[in-house]
């Protein structure tokens, strides 16, 4: 018979951890890109605005907020690029991106600083045949007092961006140069690099636009409504997100509902058995009274007689289901990626699911301890 009611208990167990080793794998193939896709945090402003220091930082102390630069006008961010000492060499345009510490794009590589050092794009990086440690050589072109002045400007290649990062010809560069170029194009001069021009007062100048992401997928929303709340409209990827988290939500909604209604049949099934079981042997355990055992530690009797069974139920579910997942690996093996599964648990959901099996069965035996806490000694006397 306990035989039978571990059998029963590994039928009701191992269907529910397939379906939510089945519902974990593929949400988690589904949210692993938008999490550490560093697109899918991405704010993008809509228009052009006017954002002061103290706008920026405000936003950057916001604990959603993982990383915020300014952006300059988008017709003065642009530089052409060639590599020095080659006489036919190629010359490209790239788009200057602002880039600082934290950058989530550039993948751990070493953040562009100063006025020198910079990361450019894999695009504009294949085209000029620069890798980490060449020198590339900037040229900006301004018309300035009724004069055409062309300025170059040495820059250090500090690394290749992913092809992810920016997928046309781009130069990442530090805040400082990106206003050094802006500076010259307006006819301001940039004494750091030598170039003449008006002398202005800086102090509080505001910017068009920013690059801004969010600390995690969670975030992107509350950050949109907020920047919405202050007029500026904003593009993101929320609907990319919220599909992939609705899908979750409702998945795990239809996964409870089979996992409370099958725990609930099982332990009606199994609380009944016991409680059967208790009044066939109430003569057995009348006389165990009368020997000296107390109601305490008979009541205990079917408890922990029902927790071995569901720790034996368990192992036996387990077991099985490493042998499913194999399986169902093995099958969409074509379709999904090099080390991602679409049936998978964690060390911590198989200890979940021990702990709410021995609950239930424990819940389900308390209905014979119940019965047994009511036999009288006198029992086995009057039916021996």
């Amino acid at each position: 018979m306990s035989a039978c009611f571990v059998l029963a208990l590994s039928a009701v167990l191992l269907p529910l951890l397939v379906l939510f080793g089945l519902k974990f794998g593929i949400i988690g193939n589904l949210l692993a890109p938008l999490k550490e896709d560093p697109r899918y945090r991405q704010i993008v402003p809509a228009g052009s605005g006017s954002y002061d220091p103290g706008w920026f930082e405000a936003m950057a102390e916001r604990p959603d907020v993982a990383f915020i630069v300014p952006r300059t006008r988008a017709i003065a961010a642009t530089m052409r690029l060639r590599v020095p000492d080659v006489e036919t060499g190629r010359i490209i345009s790239v788009e200057l991106i602002p880039s600082a510490a934290g950058d989530p794009v550039l993948d751990g590589l070493a953040e562009p600083d100063g006025l020198q050092n910079v990361v450019l794009s894999m695009d504009a990086a294949d085209k000029l045949g620069a890798a980490a440690g060449s020198s590339v050589q900037g040229i900006l072109s301004r018309t300035w007092s009724g004069n055409q002045e062309t300025v170059l400007l040495p820059l250090e290649v500090t690394g290749v961006a992913p092809a992810a990062a920016f997928a046309r010809d781009g130069m990442f560069v530090s805040h400082e140069l990106l206003v050094a170029v802006e500076d010259f194009r307006d006819g301001r001069a940039v004494p750091e690099l030598g170039w003449d021009g008006v002398n202005v007062d800086d102090s509080e100048r505001s910017f068009p636009g920013f690059r801004l992401y969010a600390n995690e997928i969670g975030d992107v929303a509350g950050l949109r409504d907020g920047l919405m709340a202050q007029g500026i409209d904003v593009r993101t990827r929320i609907a990319d997100i919220e599909l992939v988290r609705s899908l979750d939500r409702n998945l795990s909604i239809v996964f409870w509902i089979i996992a409370v209604i099958a725990a609930l049949g099982y332990a009606l099934s199994f609380g009944s058995s016991v409680w059967a079981n208790v009044d066939r042997k109430r003569k057995e355990f009348s006389v165990l009274r009368l020997t000296g055992f107390r109601t305490l530690g008979i009541v205990w009797f079917p408890i922990l007689q029902a927790m071995l069974t569901g720790l034996a139920g368990w192992l036996l579910a387990i077991v099985a289901f490493f042998l499913v997942q194999a399986g169902l690996n093995a099958l969409f093996i074509d379709n999904i990626g090099a080390g991602q599964a679409v049936c998978r648990l964690l060390p911590q959901h198989f200890l979940f699911a021990l702990a709410a099996t021995l609950l239930a069965a424990s819940l389900a035996a308390a209905l014979g301890g119940m019965r047994l806490a009511r036999l009288e000694p006198s029992m086995a006397l009057r039916e021996g």
